[in-house]
């Protein structure tokens, strides 16, 4: 159940490696290609758009980083190419650009981004995708449902899953709790078959990770980390970081 050794083998740049002050953006061309020239690897967020294309971006609502205002999910994948970018004139990329920009020259870590709904249309158009793509790519995803699907849909790819201690806080409010508590200690494991574990570096050491690392041979990223602790504790508990604000 290990994921590749490429996939630990460097650091991963967090939605690419971005840089608001120097006008680059997360999940934008001009973060894959920076990553790309420091020869990291590549982590970004999917979205399902209204015409069921698979979006680069992170956010369900559109205003932090544009200057629209809705959801994602409400507008077609045209659309969401259109969007002014704040303080840049990079554009929304799809799955399927990100692979042509990307073309295998570095691994891409694709994170499923996921409303808890049951929905497997965005998991379908990434099985698509990829299914022409040579490059070296995983599929990961909160969503124990969206790992599944990985798993049923894209029995090729190495899948992960990402994952806590605990799920209390706000941004998880939206959820009931029985959806928290299927997402606990990594008990869905035996179903979804991960070959990897994306785990918050700042809640490690933790039981579960470390069972699925030692015992059950997955590898374990550390996420996110941004400061020299941080840094200090991914080394100490996991196999690679997923990384951000800096350049390692």
């Amino acid at each position: 159940m290990r994921a590749p050794d490429w996939l630990t083998s460097r650091p991963v740049a967090h939605r690419g490696l971005h840089d608001i002050s120097r006008g680059i953006v997360e999940n934008m061309p001009g973060a894959v290609q920076a990553a790309i020239a420091g020869n990291f690897s590549i982590e970004v967020d999917i979205q399902l758009s209204a015409d069921g294309e698979a979006m680069v971006h992170h956010d369900h609502a559109l205003g932090r980083l544009t200057d629209a205002t809705g959801e994602l999910i409400e507008k077609t994948a045209a659309e969401l190419r259109a969007l002014t970018f704040k303080d840049t004139a990079e554009r929304m990329m799809s799955l399927s650009d990100l692979c042509a920009v990307v073309a295998g020259r570095v691994p891409l870590v694709i994170e499923v981004k996921s409303r808890f709904d049951g929905d497997r249309k965005l998991v379908t158009r990434m099985a698509e995708v990829l299914a022409s793509y040579d490059g070296p790519a995983v599929g990961m995803s909160f969503d124990p449902d969206q790992v599944l699907a990985l798993r049923e849909l894209l029995p090729s790819r190495p899948r992960g899953i990402v994952a806590q201690r605990t799920y209390e806080d706000e941004y998880w409010a939206k959820l009931t709790q029985a959806q928290r508590d299927s997402m606990l200690y990594l008990r869905h494991g035996l179903q979804t078959q991960p070959h990897f574990v994306a785990f918050k570096v700042d809640h490690l050491p933790a039981p579960a990770p470390w069972i699925a690392r030692n015992v059950f041979g997955c590898a374990l990223l550390g996420w996110t980390v941004r400061t020299p602790e941080q840094r200090t504790r991914v080394g100490q508990y996991a196999d690679q970081m997923i990384f951000e604000g800096f350049v390692p």
